[in-house]
């Protein structure tokens, strides 16, 4: 088989034919061109990314090709990410054409296992062949689908018919579509419980609050739905003319779940804005439960701007235990625990705590355990024994949230991230450079090495094609194989990318690691003497800059975002030049960004501008860098916030996972660069509203 062949070939020979056509074939392929692919094809016979080629001809036709011509791929590249990529795509060409006999033969040998809508086709055709109840997968799928996809809408029509999806459960995905502006996908749901009013939704997205006016107190479930659809559309534009609107008559009309549905969705929409109601609308809510996970994390949010620890423990117990064992919830968690109980109470249990640890340490290695167990239930009682009988039981109680809280601390307290780093600290300890895993062998770096699929990948980066080279070394290492590669052989993995500058697949391999954690991969520092003596001399921390530009580009030299941010440090054109002009570079055009200098000069200069103005904030600094600074300075007024809080509570998604990935970033190479323990929370500090009176500099309105 050619793929025997491919992985004959030396990985980084020098490779010329048929470089040129492989390059041709993949603007073709984007260009949808067909006939074009099929002339260039031969031209790269041969090469090791041969398959590339191949796929791209059969792709661009597979809704003609023939089931021989498809099988005739699937073995010629047996093994590669190509067949599989293929496999799948026929897969889901199959479960359009609603030929099961075809699907259930080929479903088998799909390896990946990653694509909702294959997955939703396999279900359906289990839940009618054997009529096994897949009612919770399909769901979860379903709602998980922003679009609307043929494969999990069939899979709900099938399991609607046969009562296995209630009406409820289709009127939750349309309510789901509308808040996520997607008609369309709200519409296919409409038609499976609804058709007779699926039109309706044109109506509700056009203009809601006519919809709501002409409709005015229509009872009905159809109708209370569409009202309901038409309150969050509403919501998305005017969130307090939503409130209104459902305060002054359709509160008399809905259900106390659908009322909860839309106070959730509202709240959510004044969250989004930052307005201080919007904790006072989720708590409307009568019933937590009757909202999804991500409604509860957005009233987590609003009851965290507003200091409210009761709401966000109450929000963050009415989430799905997947939710709430993610490190954001259980971390948030842990501190309204502890927030509910009395300051002086958190300090005895500390101190007997330690006690407790200490009498179990010097215990007998026979009955240290029981020792221990011993000295910690007389902690909890030896509080409350000095209280009357009414506060020695809500003393036990503390206690009981106070190991409760403890637990969700340990559990995830680690170097790994934002709320991993803060729970280290929370507990106590610093940000350390975590203990290098055991240095690899020669056998091990050789295996990866000899990985044909490694090899492929970045011979394709190394070509031009990163997409495919990205796609291609991570389907090798996470999905080739039954649950993706173990820790050793991730790290070899690593190592090998990291060996050929490859940085963005050194340290998202290494990261997903999981007993294990390699710094040095995870957290590279090309460009070293560059970097740090550039940040040194503009006074830039370099763990600051080190942090960012491993957000911003991974080190990838030419990276381009999609609005046309470009380098190491994602500078915008338009920010270059102007940043440029401030600096002093003469002669700079905008193809210069990706160079190495030009860029980190151009980028540390922007960022050190951009730190002054907000008076030396990292948080807000990296807010701006990502999303302009007029975005910041309007989410920092309000409350004085810690500045955890307010990162959370940035209402854009993007920004808001982008500047808690710069500052842990920032810490972890603070403790690489400087040897020494590390503070994420005192980077952090607090954020509020511009000090007056002369305490920050005035703000630079020419910043872009």
């Amino acid at each position: 088989m050619l793929a025997a062949v491919a992985l004959a070939v030396p990985a980084w020979a020098q490779l010329a034919a048929g470089d040129d056509a492989l390059l041709q074939m993949q603007q073709t392929f984007r260009k949808g061109d067909s006939k074009r692919l099929s002339a260039l094809l031969p031209q790269v016979r041969g090469h090791v990314l041969e398959a590339w080629g191949a796929y791209w001809e059969l792709k661009a036709r597979l809704d003609t090709a023939t089931p021989q011509e498809v099988q005739a791929f699937l073995e010629r590249y047996a093994g590669t990410y190509q067949e599989d990529r293929l496999r799948n795509d026929w897969l889901l060409l199959l479960g359009q054409r609603r030929d099961w006999a075809g699907f259930s033969a080929e479903l088998p040998r799909y390896r990946m296992n990653d694509d909702r809508e294959v997955r939703c086709y396999a279900l359906a055709v289990q839940h009618v062949s054997t009529g096994a109840d897949v009612a919770d997968e399909v769901r979860r799928l379903w709602y998980a689908q922003r679009e609307a996809d043929d494969g999990c809408t069939f899979a709900a029509d099938r399991l609607h018919a046969s009562g296995k999806l209630k009406p409820l459960d289709i009127w939750r995905k349309a309510r789901l579509a509308i808040d996520a502006n997607r008609p369309r996908a709200a519409r296919a749901a409409i038609e499976i419980e609804a058709p007779d009013v699926s039109a309706a939704v044109a109506d509700i997205v056009a203009n809601p609050a006519r919809y709501l006016d002409k409709h005015r107190l229509t009872v009905g479930r159809k109708r209370q739905e569409l009202a309901l659809l038409a309150l969050i559309r509403l919501a998305s534009s005017d969130p307090d003319a939503a409130a209104r609107r459902l305060d002054t008559g359709w509160a008399q009309v809905l259900t106390s779940e659908e009322q909860n549905w839309a106070w959730g969705v509202i709240g959510k929409q004044a969250a989004l804005r930052l307005q201080d109601n919007a904790s006072e609308y989720f708590a409307r809510v009568s019933r937590p439960a009757d909202l999804h996970d991500e409604l509860l994390a957005f009233a987590a949010r609003a009851a965290l701007r507003q200091g409210q620890w009761p709401a966000v423990r109450r929000s963050i117990e009415a989430m799905s235990p997947a939710a709430q064992a993610d490190a954001t919830w259980s971390y948030w968690l842990a501190r309204a625990l502890l927030a509910g109980i009395p300051a002086d109470e958190r300090a005895a249990f500390a101190a007997e705590d330690a006690q407790a640890a200490a009498a179990g340490a010097a215990a007998a290695s026979a009955s240290a355990s029981a020792a221990a167990s011993a000295s910690a239930t007389a902690a909890g009682s030896g509080t409350a024994a000095r209280k009357p009988a009414a506060e020695a039981l809500s003393v036990r109680r503390h206690h009981a949230e106070w190991r409760r809280a403890r637990a969700l601390l340990e559990g995830i307290a680690s170097p790994r991230g934002f709320y991993e780093m803060l729970a280290l600290e929370d507990l106590g300890q610093r940000i350390s450079v975590p203990p290098r895993p055991a240095p690899l062998s020669a056998e091990e770096k050789a295996a990866a090495r000899a990985n044909g699929g490694l090899q492929r990948a970045l011979l394709a980066i190394a070509l031009g094609l990163r997409t495919e080279g990205v796609r291609e070394w991570n389907y090798t290492t996470n999905l080739h194989q039954s649950g993706g590669m173990n820790d050793r052989e991730l790290l070899a993995a690593a190592d090998f990318a990291c060996e050929r500058q490859i940085w963005d697949r050194c340290i998202n391999t290494s990261e997903r690691t999981r007993a294990v954690m390699d710094f040095g991969q995870r957290f590279p520092m090309p460009h070293h003497d560059a970097v740090l003596a550039r940040s040194r001399d503009i006074g830039l921390d370099p763990a600051y800059v080190y942090g960012l530009i491993r957000q911003e580009s991974r080190f990838i030299m030419d990276a381009r975002s999609g609005v046309g941010a470009s380098g190491l440090m994602q500078v915008m054109p338009a920010t270059a030049r102007w940043t440029a002009k401030k600096i002093g570079l003469n002669g700079f055009t905008v193809d210069q960004l990706n160079e190495r200098d030009t860029n980190i000069a151009i980028g540390t200069a922007y960022l050190k501008l951009v730190l002054d103005d907000f008076g030396g904030s990292m948080p807000l600094a990296a807010a701006a860098y990502n999303a302009g600074p007029s975005r910041p300075r309007a989410w920092r007024n309000g409350p004085v916030l810690d500045a955890a809080i307010w990162a959370e509570n940035i209402p854009f998604n993007e920004t808001r996972d982008y500047v808690k990935k710069v500052l842990a970033n920032t810490t972890a190479y603070a403790a690489l660069i400087t040897g020494q323990p590390q503070s994420l929370r005192a980077r952090l500090g607090t954020v509020g509203p511009r000090a007056s009176g002369g305490q920050e500099p005035p703000e630079n309105r020419e910043l872009p």
